[in-house]
């Protein structure tokens, strides 16, 4: 592990070294009193990461440090390293010119290849204003969304119509969110603020499609209360995902990890949430009845735990015009649903996050997850089934988000027996 950690500490270092130069190339004409700050601020921000780089190893899961703070300082310090690797990486472009050029030197040593190399230093000049600003473009992007777009709750509204759905639930209003991760957050005011959104709605049902927590279900525990606060006239049903079963943790035996998944049930039912594991539920209303499934994690990815089972959550489950699913990964959609059980209508699903870096603007999305996963935020549909992939409340790993917003998704259900507006 110490041996790991030294020679990735010195691959960092030499990149800081090469990074560098770009700075001292630019600051050439700079003041000495200028440049010194310049220097000094530089060399002091990669002390902040060393230093706190050892502190996280050394300290890691101390008890009287809260996890968040590992998880804000280990992503502070992934920010800047990215930001001058993907500089260092443009200021390549001037490095191998110049030894291509040298090389060349070698053999043909005349006047045209002697002033190119010397017309080679505005070159420098210029590219090392590029690497700096190209560095600095992921630094600024990547702290401005962990300080304000990843608060930013977004309401992303959609109308589903389905030719079934009986006329006393014609409207119904569903609100879906999903992928909270608790432990990555510091205090609960966001979770007030999503609070507030979602009953501002009325919504008639409330689903949560998995990933309460990141890894331990004490994670939760600080806002069992706030999120008590949510309501809904049918009432909120939810489901587990894959962070929930604590299979990214180390655990001291198979007891202890056993005991986090119960405690984390009962976390659900605390905060008066349905939690339907492999198990359906029945809605009735005005002699209407149309149906809830919601099964544990599965997806089509092995690395991915694989404890949904659709037969059992169905056994025993009367007839009814409309089944709606909640599983977290979308890739259960396309590798089961559509082929073995075309009797679900919607599917809502999260797990994707968007990847929490994209572009969206009107008629256009971007983003790396759409190489993972086809369906993996929107609505998708095919024939008369349709999946409903939700964004996420919450974040991982990189405690922000870049283009893609966290989301509460509206999703109404209609008979096409009304205009929609």
């Amino acid at each position: 592990m110490l041996i790991r950690f030294l020679i990735l500490l010195a691959v960092l270092l030499l990149i800081d070294f090469y990074f560098f130069q770009a700075l001292k190339t630019i600051a050439v004409d700079w003041s000495e009193m200028k440049r010194n700050i310049a220097f000094r601020t530089y060399w002091a921000i990669t002390a902040f990461s060393v230093v706190f780089g050892v502190f996280t190893i050394l300290t890691y899961q101390h008890p009287l440090l809260p996890k968040f703070v590992y998880l804000y300082t280990t992503c502070l310090i992934f920010i800047i390293v990215v930001s001058k690797l993907i500089g260092s990486l443009f200021l390549m472009i001037d490095d191998v010119q110049r030894l291509i050029q040298w090389i060349v030197s070698l053999f043909n040593q005349n006047k045209s290849e002697i002033n190119a190399v010397k017309n080679g230093i505005s070159r420098a000049k210029f590219l090392s204003y590029g690497a700096l600003t190209l560095a600095a473009v992921p630094l600024v992007s990547m702290i401005y969304g962990m300080i304000k777009t990843a608060f930013d709750f977004t309401i992303r509204r959609e109308k589903i119509i389905l030719r079934n759905l009986p006329d006393a639930f014609n409207g119904l209003k569903i609100i879906q969110i999903s992928d909270i991760h608790s432990g990555s957050f510091a205090s609960g005011d966001a979770f007030k603020k999503a609070v507030e959104m979602i009953n501002a709605e009325k919504p008639d049902l409330i689903f949560f499609t998995g990933d309460l927590v990141n890894d331990r279900s004490d994670e939760a525990e600080p806002f069992v209360e706030i999120w008590k606060d949510l309501k809904a006239e049918f009432g909120i049903y939810s489901t587990l995902g894959n962070h929930d079963y604590g299979d990214y943790v180390q655990w001291d035996s198979p007891q202890l990890k056993a005991e986090n998944l119960e405690r984390l049930k009962e976390i659900h039912k605390e905060m008066g949430w349905d939690l339907l594991m492999n198990e359906h539920r029945i809605l009735s209303k005005d002699g209407a009845s149309i149906g809830i499934v919601g099964v544990e994690n599965w997806g089509a990815a092995l690395r991915f735990p694989r404890k949904g089972d659709m037969k059992k959550a169905k056994l025993n489950m009367p007839e009814v015009p409309v089944k709606l699913l909640l599983s977290h990964d979308p890739s259960h959609w396309k590798a089961q649903i559509t082929n073995d059980h075309q009797d679900i209508d919607v599917a809502f699903a999260g797990h994707t996050h968007g990847f929490q870096f994209g572009i969206e603007i009107p008629g256009f999305k971007w983003s790396p997850s759409q190489y993972v996963y086809k369906q993996w935020a929107g609505l998708y549909s095919e024939g008369n089934q349709h999946i409903y992939v939700n964004r996420g409340l919450g974040f991982l790993g990189y405690l922000g988000r870049v283009g893609i917003k966290p989301e509460i998704s509206v999703i109404e259900l209609h008979n096409g027996k009304t205009i929609l507006s």
